[in-house]
């Protein structure tokens, strides 16, 4: 392992390796053909950092007044010692009256308490909750979770709360997204759902850590979002078991990076070589030439997800690769991987092999009705 850490750590240069977060970890199920992310997210390269050297930075994902409708919303979700969150999961798990115990983890110490230190109080409030007798439902509010990626501790500091009944543990997400007419964005599902899948896994991991059935936390998330266009929250229950799976394996291939970093040509870097003033002097160009040393699969839905989409898309439009006209179009035209191979079976100015007779064939009446388009407009 010491031996993969230094290649890894040779790959990212001197600085310290960026930590991930849930929505890191989500990123990784969006795109598991990304040889280039896999080995930047296992060495722990700030990609962002290399995005804006490069002059290509990905806007931001969220502008601050849906951060700040997502920070109220989880506010009044919490209330009162999270009153209207018990009453929601009473609804939706059918639950008698009783209170729970509610702590809050967040006020764990001082405002300046550690990563550590929080993380020390949640692993010791799951496992009394785990191993306690009573009968008393436990509360924990913004606990503090750490989850293995690429052999390395990761904190993760999710606004989620642990909820444990029956002995078994059961994770909640809070989205600000609303629910109209019970549906919802799937995009927005999907990413809440595969964010609080990396939190099962975290919550799994520790008990398994102690010797506990990983199986009391629960695959079902519950998902808190306000209904229709009210304030007003209301819960729901989705099955994570095709997440977890996803980023298990997602998470599995980053310790097996070995064959990757075989790939790449030796004394490969994406070290940016800051100044004293932590200002990137790496020549761009050398830059670029290492991150095309790594095998790169772009997708339009890599914007929404990774910092190095605009500086992927840029290549792949330079060398017309059809991936950037999205998925559909992909498969649509599977076993022509060039823009410029289908525009010149369209205009017959290319013979077709014989398995794209079919594809030839409807490219060229496309051409042809949109010629015929044209001239009569």
């Amino acid at each position: 392992m010491s031996l993969l850490n230094d290649r890894l750590d040779a790959l990212r240069g001197p600085t310290p390796a960026k930590g991930h977060d849930a929505r890191t970890l989500a990123a990784l199920t969006t795109n598991p053909g990304c040889n280039r992310r896999a080995l930047l997210d296992a060495a722990g390269v700030d990609k962002d950092a290399i995005a804006v050297h490069l002059g290509k930075p990905r806007p931001l994902a969220e502008s601050s007044i849906a951060l700040r409708s997502g920070a109220i919303f989880e506010q009044q979700v919490k209330a009162d010692g999270c009153a209207e969150l018990l009453r929601l999961l009473r609804d939706v798990l059918d639950l008698p009256l009783p209170e729970a115990a509610h702590t809050d983890l967040a006020a764990v110490g001082s405002q300046d308490a550690s990563l550590q230190v929080r993380h020390t109080y949640t692993r010791h409030a799951v496992l009394e909750a785990a191993r306690s007798t009573d009968s008393t439902r436990t509360l924990l509010d913004h606990p503090i979770l750490q989850l293995t990626v690429a052999g390395h501790p990761v904190y993760l500091e999710p606004d989620v709360v642990a909820f444990q009944i029956g002995g078994v543990f059961r994770i909640i997400e809070i989205k600000s997204f609303a629910v109209v007419d019970g549906q919802a964005s799937p995009a927005k599902v999907a990413a809440a759902v595969t964010q609080a899948a990396a939190y099962v896994l975290a919550l799994r991991e520790l008990l398994e850590s102690e010797g506990i059935d990983g199986d009391r936390v629960s695959h079902d998330v519950i998902l808190i979002t306000p209904r229709n266009f009210s304030r007003r929250p209301t819960a729901s229950i989705v099955d994570a078991r095709k997440k977890i799976a996803a980023l298990t394996r997602q998470l599995d291939r980053l310790t097996r990076v070995e064959p990757l970093l075989d790939t790449l040509p030796p004394h490969t870097t994406f070290d940016l070589a800051l100044d004293q003033d932590k200002r990137p002097t790496r020549d761009p160009k050398e830059l670029t030439a290492a991150l095309q040393a790594a095998t790169t699969r772009y997708t339009p839905a890599c914007r929404h997800f990774c910092d190095l989409a605009y500086v992927c898309r840029g290549e792949a439009r330079d060398e017309g690769l059809i991936d950037v006209l999205g998925s559909d179009i992909r498969d649509d035209l599977g076993g022509v991987d060039n823009i410029g191979t289908a525009l010149r079976l369209a205009d017959s100015t290319r013979a077709p092999a014989a398995d794209q007779a079919d594809l030839a064939a409807a490219l060229r009446h496309a051409h042809a009705v949109r010629t015929q388009l044209r001239e009569s407009a």
